[in-house]
């Protein structure tokens, strides 16, 4: 991808102070370089970069394109990166700009990530008209990283009028990229229906597409069983979108086969939205949530850095770990210094 281009030309990531209104100019412009240095920002952790990023959101607010945001998610080796890099090709060539977010689960250890998405849409990295930027999920739950929103905002101000979120791929629990997307598509694989009884609740139920992958060859009738009992199984579910039905599809990311009916679908359930007013209504429905987890996240980040909690939280650690304090004592008291 042309991240690398340019490099030499805006120093790199980290080289120099960032410049909000340098940033902001760049990502309006299409600069895929700056686009990418200024979602390295809102990643991260440091009170300064912080800063400046909410500064670069708030002056590209106003240049955000009205893009169809897309969440895809399923179990690892669903076939996701590869549904996404030729879905994401052919709409490149009918003149859509694609932006990929790809969630790269972390070690629970050492916190690093492969990040290797980029590698497995080659086809879609490749694209001058597309952006792929992987990003690590560094301990965040819900299938999503911690600041998948932000980044997503910033691919829409950069002009992207499809933005696809990957999520990790940790099973049922990816329920955050719900408040994230305007369509959730579930992928499964052919010969998933032993998994019927899990499905009942997480992100089954919120799927407003599920499609099964890899139907082709010798899983072709595979997959057809599979659709047709995950297609009975949708209909037992309560229906979260008004009057409509969730589709089941059969598709194959390596051939193609299925993917226009797949965007069709995508395109029919949004203007579903359209017509009913659910769309806005469901974005502002997911403002709220990112308020409240915003709310939380700084509260809890004051927490640690209180001084007096601080000062006694090795004290008070010591005394849990002896059996001297309960878990419920310890955190009473910790909450009264920071009171």
């Amino acid at each position: 991808m042309s991240e690398s281009r340019g490099r030499k030309r805006t120093g790199g990531r980290g080289t120099r102070a960032a410049d909000p209104q340098e940033l902001a100019r760049g990502i309006q412009s299409g600069d895929r370089v700056l686009l990418a240095r200024a979602i390295t920002l809102v990643e991260s952790r440091r009170d300064e970069d912080a800063r400046l990023a909410a500064e670069v959101l708030a002056l590209t607010a106003s240049r955000r394109v009205a893009a169809i945001r897309l969440g895809v998610s399923g179990p690892p080796g669903a076939g996701k990166s590869c549904l996404i890099d030729n879905l994401g090709c052919r709409l490149g060539d009918e003149g859509r700009r694609v932006a990929v977010l790809a969630v790269d689960p972390s070690s629970s250890l050492s916190g690093g990530s492969i990040l290797g998405d980029k590698t497995r849409m080659d086809g879609l990295a490749s694209r001058p008209d597309a952006f792929i930027r992987p990003s690590p999920a560094a301990g965040t739950l819900g299938g999503v990283a911690r600041r998948t929103r932000e980044s997503l905002l910033l691919c829409e101000a950069a002009g992207y009028d499809v933005v696809i979120v990957e999520t990790v791929g940790v099973g049922q629990s990816e329920i955050q990229v719900r408040q994230l997307v305007d369509v959730l598509l579930l992928l499964l694989l052919p010969g998933s229906g032993d998994e019927l009884q899990g499905i009942k609740r997480g992100i089954m139920e919120l799927a407003d597409l599920v499609a099964v992958n890899k139907a082709d060859g010798g899983n072709l009738d595979r997959a057809r069983g599979t659709r047709a009992e995950f297609a009975g199984a949708v209909q037992l579910l309560p229906r979260r979108t008004p009057e409509w039905k969730t589709p089941v599809l059969l598709c194959s990311a390596l051939t193609g086969e299925g993917l226009p009916e797949l965007w069709r679908e995508v395109l029919d359930f949004r203007e579903h939205l359209l017509q009913r007013d659910l769309l806005d209504y469901r974005r502002s429905e997911q403002e709220l949530f990112w308020m409240d987890q915003l709310l939380e996240e700084r509260l809890l980040e004051r927490f640690h850095r209180h001084p007096a909690v601080a000062a006694r939280r090795k004290e008070i650690r010591g005394e849990v770990r002896a059996g001297r304090l309960s878990a419920d004592a310890a955190a009473a008291l910790l909450l009264k210094q920071f009171s």
